[in-house]
Order: C-alpha cells, then structure tokens, then sequence
C-alpha cells in the first residue's frame, strides 16, 4: 500500500523517500529516543566521525546533527505546511533510518501524522520543537562540550531552507511558508521562552542577481582542517567583506 505521504514527494522534495509508515516499519531503525542514552550518543558519533578521522567531537556532532535535521525538517515542514499535518516526530514516537556510517537517511513513523490542533504558527511545530529538537539537542551540547546554539542554528537553517523550497511545490498555496517566517521572525515563544530559531539566515545584496544566504552563526565544521566553512558561513561573509574594504 503506497504511502498516505507520498503525494508529498515530488517537485522540491523528489529526491526523498516518504517516511516508512506503520508498526512493522518501526523495528527496521534506531529507536530516536536511544539518542538520550548518552553511551548511545558517544558510539553513533565515533561511529560518524570515523569518516573525518574521528576528528574534533564538537564538529562531528554537528555534520551528524546536520544531516539529521535535514531530513527531520523536510519530512516535518512538508507534512505541516502542505498537508496541516503533525507528524509523529517526538522522541519516543520515531525510529531512524540510517547509513552504516550512522548518518540519518530517513524516519520510520508509527503513522502518518494527526491534523494539527492548533495553527497558530508558534504553536503548530511544538512537536518538532519541544518534543524532539529540545531534548536532544540538550544532548549533544552535553556530550560535546558545543554550545547549544549551534546545534539550534543548524536546525533552523534546515527549517529556512525547506521553507522556502516548499513554495515550488505543486501543492503548494501562495503564502505556503507564512506559518515558518512568523515563527522564525519571533523572538519568543507563546510561553515567553527565547525563541531558539529565531532568524537562524539572513540575505545580503551583492553584485549578484540573488542575495547571498548566510547563517547567522557558524556551524564549526571548519574544526575539522579539511573541510575549512560551508558556503554559507559569516565567518567567510566577514573575511570577504574585509577583503573588499581593503582593496
């Protein structure tokens, strides 16, 4: 029986696979609430960063967390912004679908997701937020020593990038990613917490017929020498900006 999700998987998201769906697809992954278990954590993140000589642990965690919320964000904004779905995305709730080298290739679902029960834009990905993101972030940042924020700023990298994407969709209505920018445009959440996604990119005009996408804070990968920053680092944004100020 196909996927009650895979109307989803076309256009922006057609290189992914819709999650597995239903109880027997659980056990084929990693139950996500295992990475709580903080010798869970440390054996995934050996595992992960043998492929960069198990070089510093904070830039490893955050390449693995990389991946990671890449597919937690798809999955989760296509499912919410398209469908007004609330997929099962807490802890407890999800398996993970992974590479042998431990990176996260996909979720296994024990359903497709309730209607949202509530579509106020900060308060319709508290799942994602507080019932996944929060707490395992928490472990990272303990099993590594990084700061929270970076592992925060990854995901809500992935949170922009998707959103934006989402408006090629066929499905798509014109103002699809309104609920996203409102919640990334809040510096706080409904209960007065600080907003932790709050503006995790910003655009800069340049010479260049589209701004230039930048993070607002680094994600430390260049820790590792043989990667030096991504394509979106500020600290690049910075140097060249000095460059041309100089020149």
């Amino acid at each position: 029986m196909p996927s009650p999700l895979a109307r989803l998987y076309v256009g922006p998201l057609k290189h992914l696979a819709p999650p597995s769906i239903g109880p027997l697809a659980a056990p084929l992954g990693m139950p996500a609430r295992d990475l709580l278990d903080p010798a869970c954590l440390d054996a995934l993140l050996t595992r992960f960063g043998a492929r960069y000589g198990h070089g510093d642990r904070r830039a490893v965690a955050s390449l693995w967390s990389k991946w990671h919320f890449s597919a937690l964000a798809a999955h989760c904004l296509a499912a919410n912004l398209l469908l007004e779905r609330d997929l099962p995305l807490g802890l407890d709730e999800l398996h993970l679908e992974q590479s042998p080298e431990g990176q996260t290739t996909g979720l296994a679902l024990r359903h497709a997701g309730r209607p949202l029960a509530d579509l106020d834009p900060c308060r319709r990905f508290a799942t994602l937020l507080d019932g996944h993101l929060g707490p395992l972030i928490e472990a990272l940042a303990a099993a590594t020593s990084a700061s929270p924020k970076v592992f925060w700023s990854n995901a809500g990298n992935y949170f922009e990038h998707f959103a934006v994407a989402l408006a090629d969709h066929p499905m798509a209505a014109p103002d699809v990613a309104e609920p996203a920018r409102v919640l990334l445009a809040s510096r706080t959440l409904p209960d007065g917490r600080r907003n932790p996604l709050y503006r995790p990119v910003h655009y800069i005009e340049g010479e260049a017929e589209t701004p230039r996408r930048v993070r607002r804070l680094c994600c430390i990968r260049y820790l590792i020498e043989e990667l030096g920053v991504c394509g979106n680092c500020p600290l690049a944004c910075r140097r060249q900006a000095r460059t041309t100020e100089a020149s």
